[in-house]
């Protein structure tokens, strides 16, 4: 069977072409060419050919995409029907216009979008190239950490001792204000009530004070109000060093309230619900001592009014009636027992002074005995030093001129009562020689002319 066929061949006169120029330079190579140039010649040829099969491939692909296209079915991952080529750069969701990213301000060197206008920031310190001089004056704050329970104790121990010394409470606010207590502000108050029970009457007072004084600028009266609740529930072991403490802790309750530094309800809120017995009595000496002074402003007295905050008057009252007591009972203890509690240790040159004029207005030898037995035993124990004891004798000498007005025999008295207290050793023998003594002046006859005898 013959095929009838006759359909033209397509050939491309480009490949026409290029196949009788290389059966030319072939021809030529094989008569005339060196080797070296025929190698070369062969390189070129090979490029040639790799260029010719790299373009029939990128025609073939495109061709075969179009077909594709056409006929295929709608795939979901290839947008618009076509066929994903590998490696292809181009978006494959469909999405998109073409135009450039960020809307031209995106990219390598680009400050952004054209028309953009940029806020002042603010320069950041961790900024390698943050220049500390070039932003102006440089503000140092002071931080002061925050005090943990053990070294607030320590701390707050010396200021409380020194404030009982000094009772400045604007000096105890000033070094409160550059401690930082946090939120143990509140123990400040508990620890200083705490060293004041085991101090003296004047301490507590100094403390109720301060107290009344720190509440609205330092404190609170609920901060107050949770260092009572604190020291009542640690009252057992306060008791093991003040067994006098419930009714102490009372008198502490009753002036803070009366003071309006503890809140009027603090008492209502125990009502029933105390469990502690040491407790329970501090709160009821509190509510006495409230109903008692209700229509008082303040229990100013609850404490006393002790040492150098009492009036000279005062404390001249107080010795006098101390030294008539002692005249009455003779105890020699209890007189100094009350001598203590005045806390005024540099004021017993008066106790010396009233003890002598005293035996000097007495009648007998009973109250120069007593008297010399009591400056020994308080000269003795150290209570009365040597220089409150000169300077008592000393106050009586200067003014033994007066007293003699209404004691007339007061130089005879004063004489035996001196020799007495140094044979006791009260005295020294230079005080004793300083005793002023009254000298009679005794006349020769009548008539002698003043003359006074030898």
């Amino acid at each position: 069977h013959v095929s009838t066929d006759l359909r033209p061949l397509n050939i491309h006169p480009h490949n026409l072409q290029l196949n009788n120029d290389e059966a030319a330079l072939e021809a030529e190579v094989n008569g005339n060419w060196t080797p070296q140039e025929k190698a070369l010649h062969e390189a070129r040829l090979k490029a040639k050919a790799k260029r010719r099969v790299r373009k029939s491939s990128s025609r073939s692909e495109s061709l075969s995409e179009s077909l594709s296209g056409e006929l295929a079915d709608g795939d979901s991952h290839s947008p618009k029907g076509k066929v994903p080529v590998p490696n292809d750069r181009k978006s494959r969701t469909g999405k998109g216009r073409g135009l450039p990213k960020k809307g031209g301000a995106g990219g390598k060197g680009v400050w952004g979008a054209a028309g953009m206008v940029y806020e002042v920031e603010e320069p950041d310190v961790k900024d390698p190239n943050y220049d500390e001089i070039a932003q102006g004056d440089t503000v140092y704050a002071t931080v002061v950490p925050e005090l943990d329970e053990r070294e607030l104790e320590k701390t707050v121990n010396p200021i409380v001792q020194e404030y009982f010394e000094h009772g400045d409470t604007k000096e105890v606010q000033m070094l409160l204000r550059e401690l930082n207590l946090g939120h143990h502000k509140y123990e400040f108050s508990s620890l200083a009530v705490s060293l004041s029970l085991e101090g003296k009457a004047s301490h507590r007072e100094l403390t109720s004070r301060l107290l009344r004084d720190l509440v609205g600028k330092e404190l609170s009266e609920s901060d107050m109000a949770r260092a009572f609740d604190k020291i009542l529930k640690e009252l057992p072991d306060l008791m093991l060093d003040t067994p006098e403490a419930p009714q102490m802790l009372g008198q502490f309750i009753a002036r803070a309230i009366a003071d309006h530094a503890l809140p009027m309800a603090f008492l209502d809120r125990y009502k029933g619900k105390v469990d502690c017995d040491h407790a329970r009595a501090a709160l009821d000496r509190a509510a006495v001592l409230l109903s008692m002074k209700r229509e008082m402003v303040r229990l100013d007295n609850v404490w006393g009014v002790g040492g150098g905050l009492r009036p000279v008057k005062h404390l001249v009252k107080e010795m006098n009636l101390l030294l008539k007591e002692y005249l009455v009972s003779g105890e020699v203890k209890e007189a100094e027992r009350c001598l203590r509690d005045l806390e005024v240790p540099h004021f017993h040159h008066e106790l010396v002074y009233e003890a002598v004029v005293m035996v000097l207005e007495s009648k007998g030898d009973t109250a120069v005995k007593m008297m010399c037995k009591l400056l020994q035993a308080f000269w003795k124990i150290g209570l009365v030093t040597v220089d409150q004891m000169n300077r008592g004798f000393q106050r009586v000498y200067d003014e033994l001129p007066e007293i003699n007005l209404d004691v007339p025999h007061a130089h005879s008295i004063m004489e035996s009562f001196t020799d007495l207290c140094y044979q006791e050793s009260v005295i020294t023998k230079q005080l004793r020689d300083s005793c002023p003594s009254r000298g009679r002046k005794r006349f020769v006859s009548e008539g002698d002319g003043g003359l006074i005898k030898n």
